[in-house]
């Protein structure tokens, strides 16, 4: 994955999987038809303050959106360990990179404490235990979508001839975009990760100031370059994406507002910014005609 050209900067948006199928199709084909770059689903078993309402699987929807668009990239934001196998997930992923015909996108997160790592009944783990079972995660996953069979023991997960057949239609594998915001995870997405993903400080708008957010996202693009350099590979050759809607208010409250905030990102470094597709009321509430005219000013202003 390389950078989104001198200047450009993708456009993307988040789509929660809470809609029912005809409200939800309707959704992902005009974030295509207005022209996004990608579209991402988040991918818990509950989130949140809206574990008590409709929540789909994250991987049946996009299988669902692959069958019905045809250009925009698809992707999870952000499986994780909490509750995925590496084995049945990418099986999972295999087949909606086929179904999409190769515009899929693996997203991958450590997970947080709460309801997703308290679901199978295991004890939740230490910060360092989480990294490790992380980094296993990720290793095995790119294993298993590299190779028609996979046999590994490993000390949070195991697969024993594992199929993967007849693998990704991208290829050696379908694209990584790692959620990191430590050291460690900054070299696993180094190492592995075709996007690096942030939310900037835990996604807390409204806990610091505007500025502070913008100075922790500068600071987490040193530390990625960092790791970069540390690993050997060339910074240029990682998309770095930051879901906006995670780390600033209202952030297309206006056309204007969302193109100074995609121009802040760019400054910063990064090459894809998405932000939270309105919903009604609650967490990501917004006004649709603005998300839409802010979503169609930066892509016209910012366009590779």
């Amino acid at each position: 994955m390389t950078g989104a050209g001198q200047g450009g900067v993708r456009i993307g948006a988040v789509v929660l999987p809470e809609h029912p199928w005809p409200e939800a199709r309707e959704i992902w084909r005009e974030l295509e038809d207005l022209g996004l770059d990608h579209a991402w689903c988040f991918d818990h078993h509950s989130w949140r303050t809206l574990r008590d309402g409709p929540w789909y699987d994250a991987l049946g929807v996009l299988s669902a959106v692959a069958a019905v668009t045809g250009r925009i990239r698809l992707g999870t934001m952000v499986s994780t360990p909490n509750f995925r196998h590496p084995a049945v997930v990418a099986k999972q992923v295999m087949t909606i990179d086929e179904l999409s015909a190769g515009r899929f996108v693996f997203g991958l997160g450590a997970g947080a404490p709460g309801g997703d790592e308290s679901l199978l009944g295991t004890e939740p783990l230490t910060p360092r235990r989480r990294a490790d079972r992380f980094a296993e995660f990720v290793d095995l996953s790119d294993d298993l979508l590299r190779h028609r069979s996979t046999t590994r023991r490993g000390e949070y997960f195991s697969a024993v001839e594992a199929r993967m057949v007849p693998g990704c239609v991208q290829q050696p594998r379908v694209p990584f975009a790692i959620a990191a915001a430590g050291p460690r995870g900054m070299r696993l997405a180094a190492r592995h990760g075709q996007w690096w993903v942030t939310i900037g400080d835990a996604g807390r708008p409204g806990e610091q100031s505007e500025e502070e957010a913008w100075r922790v996202l500068a600071r987490q693009v040193v530390s990625l370059a960092e790791a970069c350099e540390e690993t050997g590979r060339p910074f240029s050759d990682i998309g770095r994406l930051v879901n906006v809607s995670r780390v600033v208010n209202s952030p297309y409250s206006s056309p204007e507002r969302f193109v100074d905030v995609v121009g802040r990102c760019r400054e910063i470094g990064f090459t894809d910014v998405v932000m939270n597709h309105p919903r009604s009321d609650g967490v990501f509430r917004g006004n649709r005609p603005s998300f839409l005219r802010a979503a169609s000013s930066a892509l016209s202003a910012f366009a590779p």
